[in-house]
């Protein structure tokens, strides 16, 4: 498998469990109705987890525009595999939404929300702030990158201390949780381009019934906040940790 194929498959798992489980959440007459932010929150981080396993060896699992670019910032990507990796992403994304609406097909057309519909799919601010939504989606990302870069920091892979023996992936998926749990109220943390673009594509296109506007006119903040915050923990990083 080549790289890009690998984020591409990549993100197709993070969706189809990650929107998946907001899904089981706020469709109506599912098993798991209602049941809650803790839910989403987990749900996401165990599909950030598992999505790392599986590529990660191939690809190295950016699985997140704002991943690629900032690493590509600080030179530890090549800029020439950009465009590849980004568009698989955003594929995957998309395809992944797809089988989410596949997996629910009952369930669209009991649920009268429109709002709801939409959330299985793309984010969404609880209170719409322009500037306030940019702030969060960036502070997210900066957060997310940085995070990830020590994790994964060959200083922190000790033997003995769990992280040569594959822990890395669980521990991004914890801090996914953490970044969830903390700083997900606001705009529900889309901290992913791909993760947002993909699936609103899908919105727009499926014939969802009384599925509503996909948002448009707030979707370039899931993809602006992140890509810069991404850029600011990347830059973060590598002034932290100059000579990892």
């Amino acid at each position: 498998m080549s790289p890009p194929l690998a984020e591409l498959v990549g993100n197709l798992i993070l969706i189809l469990l990650g929107d998946g489980v907001v899904a089981n959440v706020v469709l109506n007459k599912t098993k798991g109705h209602n049941s809650g932010w803790i839910v989403i929150t987990a749900g996401w981080a165990f599909a950030v987890a598992i999505a790392v396993y599986c590529t990660v060896a191939i690809s190295g699992a950016h699985l997140n525009p704002a991943v690629t670019l900032g690493l590509a910032v600080i030179g530890k990507f090549d800029w020439a595999l950009v465009p590849a990796y980004l568009a698989a992403q955003v594929v995957g994304a998309f395809l992944g939404a797809v089988l989410v609406w596949l997996s629910y097909l009952p369930h669209w057309g009991e649920t009268k929300d429109e709002g709801a519909k939409l959330a299985v799919f793309a984010t969404g601010p609880a209170i719409r702030h322009t500037l306030g939504n940019l702030i969060t989606e960036i502070i997210g990302t900066a957060l997310l990158v940085l995070g990830v870069l020590a994790i994964l920091s060959p200083k922190n892979l000790v033997p003995g201390s769990g992280f040569d023996t594959g822990f890395g992936p669980a521990l991004v998926g914890l801090l996914v949780w953490a970044i969830g749990l903390s700083l997900g109220g606001p705009t529900g943390y889309a901290i992913n381009p791909a993760r947002d673009l993909g699936p609103r594509l899908a919105h727009m296109i499926l014939p969802i019934a009384g599925k509503g506007s996909s948002d448009w006119g707030y979707a370039w903040i899931p993809i602006v906040g992140p890509l810069v915050g991404g850029v600011i923990g990347a830059l973060v990083y590598q002034a932290l940790w100059p000579v990892v």
